[in-house]
């Protein structure tokens, strides 16, 4: 059978259709005849035409099923692996097995996939040749950047941060979590920070100033220079406070953040330009009314790609004995969350990285869950737009497959280290680099803006509803 082409193999479903249903309404006839004698011509016809209705609707549900099984799904199945070695990069190979019913289509995809990862490794050698360079030099200027006492941010003419050095990272660690695309309003007071912008406007050259901490308790001596095309170099020259060396930071940039902020409002914005935190949490149990957080782990993703050295990794104090089966599971015990933060404190730090941003997790409702049960202890409101990598695998890949963690992260070739398995941050940046693969996977499939992707998903919100 397995010889067979695509063409004949539905074609055969067809001839079973027919063939089955002549066969069963023959059935229902003869049985209906068998009845004549105690029900009369026309009560025997009557029963004779239900039979034979019954007969057809189980025979469609059956070659229905057959065909779902051996054809539609395994198509879908071929499609999102062909999409994904298309867009997301990912190097797939068809399931033999899965495809076995397929005819030629499961060499032809084969044969394209293979294609496609030779033309790809190709152009990836020829690429790593011309960028060698290009990270040595970029490696250096970091490194001489790091090495120069004196903090620098470099801000968009809608005031967000494009850039910010090591000695910068150490300066706003002291407010917030640095962050890309933030605006500096979020670190330093809009009253210091107005002031002196208003003074390089009317100058058009570097002026000094105070700049204050929205903390009410940093502040710093600080110079702002004006950039060609809008924008400005926000250098801090001196802490009033001293301030607690960290390790050593990498520089931190997106050039394309330089353009400014998208204008249009939320769902029709394109989906690389938005910033996503992705996030996860482990928990004391499964119980989001009663149970609760031991740790937060989230990364940013910034026009598509996941930003280095921003992140939070916070352990968290429940207020509780953290049970063994769960310490077995996320290897958090009771002694490692002694001093550290509660949920309170920890929830306002989360808050505060993810200002701005679509918040992203896998299986959302139930992370977001523990976040809401404790909004009013946190004195924040949990209104960011939410993506659910669960939903989007659905899209993506069809709600009949599998859309565990794992399953995603196998699907698309992304490796979790079983040491970070289970962990808040490991998790977070799994998830975080299965987003980053399926941006242009979901833009490939026509759904171009945050609005269009909501709108599918909705449509698989029964998922997450039995998942959880």
């Amino acid at each position: 059978m397995e010889h067979l082409s695509l063409r004949l193999r539905i074609f055969l479903f067809f001839v079973l259709l027919g063939l089955g249903g002549t066969a069963l309404v023959m059935l229902a006839l003869w049985l209906g005849h068998a009845r004549v004698a105690e029900a009369g011509a026309s009560g025997a016809f009557l029963f004779a035409a239900i039979l034979s209705a019954f007969f057809l609707l189980g025979l469609t549900a059956g070659i229905w099923l057959l065909f779902d099984e051996n054809v539609a799904k395994p198509i879908e199945k071929l499609a999102a692996g062909l999409r994904a070695g298309a867009h997301a990069g990912v190097a797939t190979k068809v399931d033999a097995d899965t495809a076995r019913y397929l005819g030629d289509l499961a060499p032809a995809a084969s044969a394209v996939s293979q294609a496609l990862s030779d033309t790809a490794m190709s152009t990836a050698q020829h690429v790593a040749a011309a960028t060698e360079r290009l990270a040595a030099e970029k490696a250096q200027l970091t490194a001489l950047l790091t090495e120069i006492p004196v903090a620098t941010i470099l801000v968009n003419a809608d005031g967000q941060i494009v850039l910010y050095d090591g000695q910068a990272a150490e300066v706003l660690s002291q407010i917030h979590v640095p962050r890309l695309n933030a605006q500096l309003s979020d670190y330093f007071t809009e009253k210091s920070l107005g002031t002196a912008l208003k003074r390089v406007h009317k100058t058009g050259k570097e002026t000094t100033f105070t700049a204050h901490g929205v903390d009410g308790v940093q502040s710093y001596d600080a110079r702002m220079k004006p950039m060609q095309g809008g924008g400005y170099m926000l250098i801090i020259d001196a802490a009033h406070v001293e301030i607690a060396p960290e390790a050593a930071r990498p520089i931190v940039y997106d050039f394309d953040l330089l353009e400014g902020r998208e204008t249009a409002p939320f769902e029709e914005l394109p989906l690389r330009r938005l910033t996503y935190t992705v996030f996860d949490t482990e928990t004391t149990g499964l119980l989001p009314h009663k149970d609760e957080i031991v740790q937060i782990g989230a990364v940013r993703v910034v026009n598509g790609r996941i930003t280095q050295g921003e992140r939070i990794d916070q352990l968290v104090n429940p207020g509780r004995p953290i049970p063994p089966a769960s310490t077995k599971v996320h290897h958090v015990s009771d002694a490692m969350v002694t001093g550290k933060p509660d949920i309170a404190e920890a929830g306002r730090r989360f808050h505060n990285f993810a200002r701005g941003s679509v918040i992203v997790a896998h299986n959302a409702p139930f992370d977001m869950a523990f976040l809401h049960r404790h909004k009013a202890r946190m004195g924040v409101e949990w209104d960011h737009p939410i993506l659910d990598t669960v939903l989007l695998s659905a899209v993506l890949f069809g709600a009949s497959q599998t859309h565990t963690l794992d399953a995603l992260c196998d699907r698309l070739s992304i490796t979790i280290p079983p040491e970070l398995r289970h962990t808040a941050l490991g998790d977070a940046q799994a998830t975080a680099e299965v987003l980053v693969h399926m941006l242009p996977m979901l833009e490939a499939k026509g759904l171009k803006t945050f609005g269009n992707v909501l709108k599918e998903t909705r449509r698989h919100g029964r998922l997450l509803e039995d998942l959880n």
